[in-house]
C-alpha cells in the first residue's frame, strides 16, 4: 500500500504519475491552507478561529446506526439568532479508482434510494470514523468488484456536502491487481462495468456520473494525468 500523506507528493510515487520531485507539492494538511506551497503561490485561509458563528445549545433530533441529526440554536454571521441542522455519519466516504495495466478501470452501478435513480459510481463505501481509510479502500474493493491491490495512493479528500455534514470522503488510486470473488453487502444489488479510464473521466465530464466523490476523484485523476503527461495507450 501507498503512504498516507496527503497531497501530489504520494501521486509521484506511482507508476501512472510519473515526475521529477521538485513538481510536486510538499503534501501539507488542508487545515494549513494559509501557508506558501513549494510553487510560491499564496494559498487560502481555512483557520477555525475565524468562524462567525456562535453555538448556544444543541440537541439530538433523530439517531439511527448510520447517522444523527442535531438540531443547534445559533447566533449567525450577521448576529441573528436561529436554529441549524447537522448530520454526523458514523462512517467516513472511501471511493476507488482501480486502473489495471491496461489503463481500465472499474465502475459500480446501483440504484440509489434517495435519488430515486440509477448511478454508476467508483467502487465506494463508509469506513469508521477514526480507523485507517486504506483498510477501508482495501476492503470496499475487494467487496465490490473481487479486485484486491497491493498499491494505494491517495489522491484527494472532499467535503461531501458541508451546508449540512461534516462527512469526509477520501477517493484512492488502486493499482497491482488481482481479481478474486466479491461479497456484495445485504442491501446491495449492483452491476460491475470494466471501462478505459478515459472513457470513466469523460463520464463524469458529461454528466453520466454525477455521484460527488466519483466526479470529483475522476477529474482529480484527469488533472493529474495532464500534469505528468501520462500516456493512456
Amino acid at each position: 500500500m501507498g503512504n498516507q500523506d496527503n497531497g501530489d507528493k504520494n501521486v509521484a510515487s506511482s507508476q501512472y504519475y510519473q515526475s521529477s520531485p521538485q513538481a510536486v507539492s510538499n503534501g501539507s494538511s488542508a487545515n494549513n491552507l494559509s501557508s506558501t506551497n513549494t510553487t510560491g503561490t499564496s494559498t487560502i485561509n481555512t483557520n477555525a478561529a475565524d468562524n462567525p458563528w456562535t453555538t448556544l445549545a444543541s440537541k439530538l433530533i433523530y439517531e439511527n446506526p448510520w447517522l444523527r441529526v442535531r438540531e443547534d440554536r445559533v447566533i449567525n454571521p450577521n448576529g441573528g439568532e436561529g436554529i441549524y441542522g447537522v448530520i454526523k455519519f458514523s462512517n467516513q466516504a472511501i471511493g476507488i479508482i482501480p486502473i489495471d495495466e491496461e489503463d481500465h478501470t472499474w465502475l459500480v452501478g446501483q440504484y440509489r434510494y434517495p435519488l430515486n435513480r440509477y448511478s454508476w459510481e467508483i467502487p465506494m463505501g463508509g469506513h469508521p470514523i477514526g480507523a485507517d481509510p486504506q483498510a477501508g479502500a482495501i476492503r470496499e474493493l475487494a467487496e465490490e468488484t473481487g479486485l484486491r491491490a497491493k498499491q494505494l495512493e491517495e489522491i484527494i479528500q472532499v467535503d461531501i456536502s458541508n451546508s449540512v455534514t461534516d462527512e469526509k470522503g477520501i477517493v484512492y488510486v488502486a493499482t497491482q491487481l488481482t481479481r478474486g470473488k466479491t461479497d456484495f453487502d445485504e442491501t446491495e444489488d449492483l452491476a460491475i462495468r470494466r471501462v478505459p479510464v478515459d472513457q470513466a473521466i469523460s463520464w463524469a465530464m458529461n454528466g453520466n456520473i454525477t455521484d460527488g466523490l466519483s466526479v470529483a476523484g475522476l477529474l482529480k485523476l484527469a488533472i493529474l494525468r495532464a500534469k505528468y503527461d501520462i500516456n493512456s495507450d
